[in-house]
């Protein structure tokens, strides 16, 4: 699963720690991977609790994740014992401010990767240098919170900025594109797939979700429209069949366009029905 981790488009479900019962579903309901929540979805009062019900429920499958709680919260080094014990085929670790918060998971549970949340100010500050820190597999946003943090609205304006450095940042350390956060509403198909068709634009190769509802419109946003399919495959036949400095609709062609072509239609293959 670390490999899977390293994958084109990675959409994640997160179900919360004290709902065993729910551990299977999550897991059969499409989405890449499942994080098991010990953090938001969790009171503090039933932390404790939710240690103990995934430990002794937890699925023997490689597409399991763990969020657990932060460096600078009283449950850290607990979630990293249980962590420890589990082995999860990857760590999320929220507001994950400095290098540091990850040297110290990867030294508690070494060889399993870590997605670094960014989500506050000073997270995004140190997100180049957190993305370059050995362990870490992944960048992802915790965009709502991030907004609390600097207290802005919650739209594509106000965070451009900020989905462009982990962009930045994720492409300088040689990572895959960053996670894109999660969207609200979870019985609203459409915006749960514009809001992936524009991290898409950004480069983001993932996003986080909150109820199953939200995985294959999640999905389909991530994926090139027809007409950008056609176009790719137009570019590859026309590269395929001649030489040297080429046009295809007007345009002129050579490695980089290819390259592009090539990477639409690799994200095209990964549609739940193709």
């Amino acid at each position: 699963m670390s490999d899977a981790l390293h994958t084109d488009r990675l959409v994640v479900l997160f179900v919360p720690g004290n709902r065993p019962e729910r551990f299977g579903k999550a897991l059969a309901a499409g989405a890449d991977a499942v994080i098991i929540d010990l953090e938001d979805a969790v009171a503090a009062t039933e932390k404790a609790a939710a240690r103990a019900a995934i430990s002794a429920n937890w699925p023997r499958e490689g597409r399991l994740l763990m969020r657990i709680n932060g460096r600078a919260t009283p449950f850290f080094a607990d979630d990293l014992a249980l962590a420890r014990e589990l082995r999860p085929a990857g760590i999320m670790l929220p507001k994950t401010e400095h290098a540091e918060c990850i040297s110290a998971v990867h030294a508690a549970v070494p060889g399993v990767p870590v997605i670094a949340l960014i989500e506050t100010a000073l997270g995004l500050a140190n997100a180049r240098a957190i993305a370059a820190t050995h362990g870490v597999v992944r960048l992802a946003f915790g965009s709502i919170d991030f907004c609390a943090d600097l207290g802005i609205a919650h739209t594509r304006e106000a965070l451009l900025m900020a989905r462009s450095e982990l962009m930045l940042a994720s492409r300088l350390a040689g990572r895959a594109g960053p996670l894109d956060g999660v969207t609200t509403s979870i019985s609203d198909a459409v915006a749960a797939q514009e809001d992936a068709a524009y991290a898409a634009s950004l480069g983001f190769t993932g996003k986080l979700c909150i109820h199953p509802n939200q995985i294959t419109p999640v999905i389909r946003g991530f994926a090139p429209g027809a007409d950008e399919i056609a176009w790719a495959r137009r570019i590859l036949e026309a590269m395929d069949a001649g030489a040297g400095a080429l046009q295809v609709d007007g345009m002129m062609v050579d490695a980089p366009v290819r390259i592009r072509a090539e990477g639409i239609l690799k994200r095209a293959a990964a549609l739940p029905d193709a």
